[in-house]
């Protein structure tokens, strides 16, 4: 794959062989992000756990101190007096037949977050083949399954992110965007790094954090010092 003339420019600003402490390697993160939009920064953590075992998998859910610098729209599915105080606390699409039969029979994915009560989770349910290749299918560990719905949109819309294992047992999450600078940006990867740590398994056996790499949507990965977490 040939990269561009800006991304080969970032490169040479990054020392691939160095593992740098984190706010160097948000600084260098932010330098690097050269494309004309707001680039989103992610974080990627590879934890020395093993995802096909149900005891050693690592989940949860964390409202990110300043967001995530996206305007997320939720779906909430539920029912009765839920409607009403789902659209109060800002849910974008509010239903709950109807709703999932726009998916099933259209397609329809206009939202980044479903949000449904437990009563209707029999209705989400036939969803899941949908939702679950998408990361989409609301979970009680995420805190997307709850009876407090109108906690949930809000927590959502403020930047409540959902951090998970991959098959390759990394977790990817987007902790805000290169403008927040790294001060901001700082602070949302201790909150995030402080919950994968606090979510460490019993059963995890040996170095936890095996490797720790921020990167701006279009830029190269900086490395950052896993020994730094203490775990």
């Amino acid at each position: 794959m040939k990269h561009g003339k800006k991304y080969v420019d970032s490169v040479k600003l990054v020392d691939n062989t160095k593992y740098y402490d984190s706010n160097e390697a948000l600084d260098l993160c932010v330098k690097t992000a050269k494309a004309k939009f707001d680039e989103t920064v992610e974080l990627h953590v590879k934890l020395g756990v093993d995802s096909r075992h149900a005891d050693q998998q690592v989940r949860g859910a964390i409202v990110l101190p300043n967001g995530t610098g996206k305007n997320v729209r939720i779906l909430a599915i539920c029912k009765g007096e839920n409607e009403n105080i789902a659209k109060e606390a800002g849910a974008d699409y509010v239903g709950a037949e109807d709703m999932t039969q726009k998916i099933q029979s259209e397609g329809w994915m206009d939202f980044d977050v479903l949000i449904t009560t437990p009563d209707c989770m029999g209705l989400v349910g036939r969803l899941g083949k949908i939702l679950g290749p998408r990361g989409l299918m609301p979970n009680p560990k995420a805190g997307t399954v709850t009876p407090d719905i109108a906690k949930a949109i809000k927590e959502a819309k403020a930047g409540k992110i959902e951090y998970r294992l991959d098959k390759t047992n990394i977790i990817h999450c987007p902790i805000g965007k290169v403008s927040f600078g790294v001060e901001k940006l700082g602070e949302n990867l201790d909150a995030l790094m402080g919950a994968i740590v606090k979510a460490k398994p019993a059963a995890a056996k040996g170095q936890y954090i095996k490797s720790c790499t921020v990167t701006s949507t279009m830029g190269p990965g900086v490395k950052i010092n896993p020994n730094k977490f203490g775990a």
